[in-house]
């Protein structure tokens, strides 16, 4: 028994020692070690247990892509032929007399979003502009007939009506709060093919990528890696609660497809157009009446600025609201009603989402001091009216803006009434010849004394249009005419 123990332990004893020596001689033990060092902290390390759960977008999906609609257009375009059965012009060149002027019907096609359960839509502006027929084409294959009830050139969009009730729709958030790096789902429409949803992540807010041909274009993108092809122009780029936060509007590519960038209009942007358009017929466009730089570098090293915040007044114009509220060439802007701008799309996106008439409270950097200032915006010509919808096709037409005379500008130039054109651009005006800066004084021989007579007169017409008036240089008096 005895030698039976002895065994045993001496086997006991063996184990551990040679256990022991594996321990600490042969095996490397493994140990999780922080080490901190007090003298350089930017060196420290903490680990984390990385997190593989991916956010669930079924839910977005299910909540959007019924209210997701097919817009395609239909319109027709106009191409020259020659009518020469002999062959005649191709020797003898004899020109416009033999042209035939023909017509043919194109397609165009995007997506839109359904906003409320009576039929309204947002789409692209430019996928309707020159639509003649739009068909809507919903999720379930249902199809209607839709009216265009106005659009908005400068943000590239355009608000569609079809007649139904109890439709599917996408409700608005407040896109200012998006974050960036925030998951996002773009959901469109192309081509027919039902609705189709790709996923990715707000890459960046407040983009401008000169896109829209506007003179007062409103570019302040939302910019996401989420896939965008052609096509799904229109289209709505949700959250992942399914919230609408922008309407997916212009691609960054080379080729034609996506290639990494899709671009969306802000949906607070894109409430304010839609607003307007259901009560006024068309835009309200305020003015702070600032020119605007972004703070850069060299801006602040020129300017002996402390940081790169906000975003700087280079020069502000006399009849614009920010002189008239105190505003000076210097300041830097940093927000608008508590919304923080750091560039000047942001700034612009800000301002466009109000009328003329609406107060806002900016801060501002004057020589390293902040301060609020308390601003009425105002239109582009300087005050607090809004525009009329028959206003606004009558100067779109003529392409100017016209401004009334006081009396002492009237009493300079040698006449007793007249209003100046100004802001000319591609329209009816300047293809008769008229320049900019150009006096009417009548139309149709009515006396033309103040704006609202233009439009009045003009209103009324069908037909030729014969405009008389004056240039100030000279005072010589001149003649113009064109049909409408």
């Amino acid at each position: 028994m005895k030698k039976i123990l002895a065994v045993f332990f001496t086997s006991i004893l063996g184990g551990v020692v040679t256990l022991g020596i594996y321990v600490f001689f042969i095996e490397k033990p493994v140990e999780q070690i922080i080490t901190i060092n007090k003298e350089s902290p930017a060196l420290q390390v903490v680990e984390s247990i990385p997190n593989y759960n991916s956010p669930d977008l079924v839910l977005a999906a299910e909540r959007t892509l019924d209210g997701v609609v097919h817009v395609k257009t239909s319109f027709f375009d106009t191409y020259t032929d020659y009518f020469d059965p002999f062959g005649f012009d191709f020797f003898w060149g004899f020109g416009d007399s033999n042209k035939k002027r023909d017509s043919y019907e194109r397609n165009a096609s995007g997506s839109g979003v359904i906003i409320t359960s009576d039929g309204y839509i947002v789409t692209n502006n430019h996928v309707v502009e020159k639509a003649e027929e739009i068909e809507i084409v919903l999720n379930d294959k249902r199809t209607y007939q839709a009216e265009v009830v106005g659009t908005d050139p400068a943000s590239d969009l355009a608000l569609l009506k079809i007649d139904d009730i109890n439709l599917p729709y996408v409700i608005f958030t407040n896109s200012d709060v998006v974050k960036v790096g925030e998951w996002v789902l773009a959901v469109g429409n192309p081509f027919n093919l039902k609705s189709t949803v790709t996923a990715g992540i707000v890459s960046a807010k407040g983009r401008n990528i000169n896109i829209i041909n506007d003179k007062y274009a409103i570019e302040s993108f939302i910019q996401t890696d989420a896939a965008v092809n052609p096509g799904n122009s229109g289209g709505a780029l949700v959250n992942v609660e399914g919230e609408l936060i922008g309407i997916n509007t212009a691609i960054s590519t080379q080729t034609g497809t996506f290639e990494g960038y899709s671009f969306a209009v802000p949906s607070n942007l894109v409430k304010k157009v839609v607003d307007d358009l259901l009560e006024y017929g068309t835009v309200q466009r305020a003015f702070l009446g600032v020119t605007i730089r972004d703070v850069t570098a060299e801006l602040a090293d020129e300017f002996k600025l402390d940081d790169l915040q906000g975003v700087y007044v280079e020069s502000v114009s006399d009849e614009g609201a920010a002189k008239k509220s105190g505003i000076k060439p210097g300041d830097i802007i940093l927000s608008v009603n508590k919304v923080t701008v750091s560039k000047s799309s942001e700034l612009q996106e800000q301002i466009s989402k109000y009328r003329p008439g609406d107060k806002v409270v900016v801060v501002i950097n004057r020589n390293g001091k902040k301060q609020e200032v308390k601003i009425e915006l105002k239109n582009k010509k300087g005050n607090t009216s809004l525009i009329k919808k028959e206003d606004e096709s009558v100067k779109k037409l003529l392409g100017a803006d016209f401004k009334n005379l006081t009396s002492s500008e009237l009493e300079k130039l040698g006449i007793t009434n007249g209003v100046k054109v100004t802001n000319l651009e591609s329209g009816k005006l300047m293809k008769s010849g008229i320049r900019e800066g150009f006096i009417i004084t009548s139309i149709n021989n009515k006396s033309v004394k103040k704006v609202k007579d233009v439009i009045s007169i003009l209103n009324q017409l069908d037909g030729g249009v014969y405009i008389e008036g004056i240039y100030r240089k000279n005072g010589v008096k001149h003649y113009y005419a064109f049909g409408i």
